[in-house]
């Protein structure tokens, strides 16, 4: 909706405001009180009391997690193959911390965020979309525990087998999880420079532009995927433990 596009709001009280999902190009807030401010996201430009810190913010996302790094710098087969070690290797620590919490923590959203058996579910529908779909045109690539971004229809997930008021426990998103990751070692053991390149035009999952993608394109929105909700999945880890 474009409702408040360009639209102006003075002394009023947004305290405990939720924005999500929303565009917010432009956006500026002045004269205000930001305590406790908390933002994240997609940041091209970001001013704070007329100081761009964008370069500062994404220097210590890079010191905290150099795997991001790592990340935007792969080109060859090789650099894919490395970056999925580095990525099963850190999906490795993290699920053996998950392990010593209770079942109940485990399915605790922090902030609203996703829980931790909910990232499992959405990198699953990641790697069905766009690996299991765009890369290896399989007809109905999708586990029905899978959980699509937020702004996914419901509709499209229904056509597609979705299932997404299921409540599985842990260790039955941990089977289909390892499943979808032993299929993702394949893929990617096999790249060459040629298969990188080659183009693909089955699109990820209804409801996803209809355009052509490489296969090396395909892999790498999985591989960004793994790398960020990993981020995400640890600050929520720290504190589910501090509260166990």
């Amino acid at each position: 909706t474009e409702e408040f596009r360009g639209a102006r709001f003075t002394s009023l009280d947004f305290s405990c405001v939720v924005i999500r999902d929303c565009d917010v190009r432009k956006l500026k807030i002045v004269d205000s009180h930001l305590v406790c401010f908390n933002i994240s996201g997609f940041i091209g430009s970001f001013l704070v009391n007329d100081v761009d810190v964008t370069a500062f913010v994404e220097a210590e996302l890079a010191r905290q997690h150099p795997e991001r790094v790592q990340v935007r710098e792969v080109k060859t087969a090789d650099d894919h193959r490395a970056m999925w070690t580095t990525i099963e290797g850190l999906w490795s620590q993290a699920l053996a911390r998950a392990r010593q919490l209770p079942e109940g923590a485990r399915q605790e959203r922090v902030d609203e965020e996703w829980s931790f058996v909910e990232t499992m579910r959405h990198l699953l529908f990641a790697t069905d979309a766009w690996v299991g779909s765009s890369v290896l045109d399989a007809a109905n690539p999708y586990h029905p525990l899978g959980m699509p971004s937020n702004g996914y229809t419901a509709a499209n997930a229904l056509a597609i087998g979705l299932t997404l008021d299921a409540k599985p426990s842990f260790d039955e998103v941990l089977t289909a999880r390892a499943d979808r990751m032993a299929t993702m070692r394949r893929v990617v053991d096999e790249l060459s420079a040629a298969e990188l390149d080659r183009v693909t035009t089955r699109p990820p999952a209804p409801g996803y532009p209809d355009k052509p993608h490489t296969i090396g394109q395909c892999v790498r929105v999985v591989l960004n995927e793994e790398v960020e909700h990993y981020r995400y999945a640890m600050r929520d880890l720290s504190v589910l433990e501090y509260r166990s």
